[in-house]
């Protein structure tokens, strides 16, 4: 028995743990935890075994491939700001035999430290294996393990891109395949004309660097803009890096185990093949023997990151990469990604992933046994009646979003399936969430002295991109600059700042967001007949993804000169009777507003909510904190 990914720990309380993992066969669970005085065989909470055989979900995706929820309930409340030590059994084996390099030095057994009075927290998004900068999560282990435990911060937030299943690296592709070789996931029929089924993908037609002349293609449009911007045939998915895009769900499953342990790398070390593929040109060769000194370089982080991941509990929401570029980002653009079998199947088969390994742990009770069970049969006939049936329930799903009861409470936003869709044109930007998910936050904020938003995207952004985005929106082309803004939809751009200044909206607003690939933090003052409340706009990404260098700093210096404090374009944004102060990163050494960085970000809170100060933990080793410039301050 082998455990190829985790355990991860998800939603923790003092009365209910959530456990996630990937075996590679069936696995019977027991749980006991216990302080630091307390010996492994006398715990001090001992959970029953009829109590952990209803609590634990074990749903089979293929033959040596299965994936373990533990959500248990406890009659006894764990103690707070303390570590609880778990030794959690499989088939009767304690860590040492399945996980041996999950404990910290000096620790008998792993552990978690329950702080729902958030202190501190991490967060961070957009983690792209083979991008060429170090990965941010290695500073997650090393900040948990230089710190007392007593010390450490809540949570870890993940707020979206925790893979790319539409930007995979052709040594990924090729790793994803020889794992699941070994796993033997069931053979998926697939609705497409090139290769009908996944054994035929996973094998003889994996198509490496060509997986776009796969994708299903939409018909152009013959109009002047069209002409203007190149009339051609153009995939459906408008991702450019699409030449090695996940299709098939065990693809999706076993990327996720190869991007969050070392196990799976492991197996395949074992298997000692040569696993270059033959039919690369001489520029495909070159390509991927680049892509692969950097994953080789990642998989030897991923020891440590499975560490802390075993060790702080890990809240996550998808993005766009999640599933593919520009996901919903249009109406036109949902019609024809739905209305086509083969790039719905590929939609769905991510969804489903997600399902599985990220949203079934933030929030398990809105995932009841009637969608499990059907999840069950998808799995075990994947690209059949139940499969399909099971993808056209997630399209429709409404509660992907959720809350976890901390303080200040952590509510997390799905702004990916609830869009505003134009009035005004099926191609120009929907807004990130319809009237009635907004009207809906709305409620949830009533009565809340603070507040942790976690919204994907930055609800205040960079000016200028969003001014970009804007010019290329109006020429009917917002996919071509991933037009992706809260402020890009009226309807939802004004439902949201009304809901800020509601007079039963909370004091603090801190809001997290990832998505940009650079970082920035900028504090947010609400003017009125009665003030408003206190906005923090903290944006941290990627964890392991950068932007282009040069391009950040020519929109960095723009955005600086076209919305200085005085300039009369601040009157045009969307952003009403608002005041503005961006926070410098200590290592600017021309004024930069923007760091550009991987790495995650550390948010320290004051007791009522507030921000006490904002680092970023930098995949190079250093901390960048962000200093307050009230100078440039803006009203707009």
């Amino acid at each position: 028995m082998q455990v190829i990914a985790g355990p991860i720990l998800r939603r923790m309380t003092q009365d209910r743990l959530t456990f996630w993992l990937m075996t590679t066969e069936s696995v019977a669970l027991s749980l006991a935890l216990f302080d630091e005085g307390a010996k492994k065989n006398n715990p001090d909470v001992f959970v029953e075994p009829e109590r952990q055989t209803h609590s634990h979900t074990e749903l089979k995706a293929g033959k040596h491939f299965y994936i373990q929820l533990l959500d248990i309930k406890l009659e006894t409340q764990l103690p707070l700001n303390t570590p609880v030590y778990y030794d959690l059994r499989l088939n009767g084996l304690d860590w040492t035999h399945w996980a041996p390099d999950i404990v910290y030095p000096g620790h008998c057994f792993p552990f978690f430290i329950l702080k729902p009075k958030v202190s501190s927290l991490l967060h961070g998004s957009c983690r792209k294996p083979h991008h060429p900068s170090q990965d941010g999560l290695l500073r997650v282990d090393q900040l948990l393990q230089n710190t007392l435990p007593q010390d450490w911060p809540s949570l870890l937030m993940m707020s979206g891109d925790q893979i790319y299943a539409d930007d995979v690296a052709a040594p990924m592709l090729n790793a994803i395949h020889r794992l699941i070789a070994h796993l033997q996931p069931h053979n998926e029929d697939l609705p497409c004309i090139d290769v009908e089924h996944s054994e035929q993908l996973h094998t003889v037609s994996p198509h490496y660097f060509t997986r776009d002349r796969l994708l299903p293609e939409n018909e152009h449009n013959e109009g002047l803009l069209n002409q203007f911007f190149g009339g051609v045939r153009k995939p459906i998915f408008t991702t450019d890096t699409a030449q090695n895009h996940l299709i098939s769900l065990g693809e999706v499953l076993a990327m996720y185990a190869l991007v969050w342990s070392p196990q799976g790398w492991k197996i395949l070390n074992s298997q000692h093949s040569d696993t270059m593929p033959s039919d690369l040109t001489e520029a495909q060769t070159e390509k991927y023997n680049q892509q692969q000194k950097i994953l080789d370089q990642f998989v030897k982080g991923l020891p440590f990151v499975r560490r802390a991941m075993a060790h702080l509990p890990v809240a996550m929401i998808f993005d766009d990469h999640d599933v593919t570029d520009d996901w919903n980002l249009t109406a036109s653009w949902e019609e024809m990604a739905y209305g086509h079998p083969f790039s719905a199947r590929i939609i769905g088969n991510a969804l489903f992933g997600y399902l599985l390994c990220q949203g079934w742990g933030n929030a398990p009770e809105r995932f009841h046994a009637e969608i499990l069970d059907k999840a069950q049969q998808a799995l075990s006939r994947p690209g059949r009646e139940d499969h399909e049936e099971l993808i056209d329930e997630l399209f429709h799903f409404s509660k992907w979003h959720y809350t976890w009861k901390t303080t200040p409470p952590l509510i997390v936003l799905d702004t990916r399936t609830q869009r505003w869709r134009s009035e005004v044109s099926l191609n120009k930007p929907s807004g990130l969430m319809d009237w009635e998910a907004l009207t809906d936050l709305q409620h949830k904020l009533k009565g809340l002295d603070a507040v942790i938003l976690v919204s994907p995207a930055p609800i205040f952004g960079v000016k200028l991109i969003e001014a970009v985005q804007k010019v290329f929106t109006w020429f009917g082309k917002p996919l071509m600059v991933d037009a992706e803004n809260w402020m890009a939809h009226p309807g939802s751009a004004y439902t949201l700042m009304n809901t800020f200044r509601h007079k039963k909206t909370p004091k603090n607003f801190v809001i997290l967001s990832g998505d940009v690939h650079y970082s920035f933090v900028y504090d947010i003052q609400l003017r009125g007949k009665q003030g408003g409340p206190d906005l923090w706009q903290i944006t941290s990404s990627g964890i392991k993804n950068e932007f282009p260098i040069r391009l950040l700093d020519s929109f960095d210096r723009l955005n600086r000169w076209l919305y200085s404090p005085k300039s009369p374009l601040n009157w045009f944004t969307r952003r009403r009777s608002m005041k503005v102060i961006p926070h410098k990163p200590e290592t600017a050494e021309h004024g930069e507003r923007l760091l550009n960085a991987s790495g995650v970000s550390l948010v320290c809170l004051n007791d009522d909510g507030s921000p006490k100060s904002v680092t970023q933990l930098c995949s190079n080793g250093k901390d960048v904190g962000f200093i307050l410039l009230e100078e440039d301050a803006t009203w707009e």
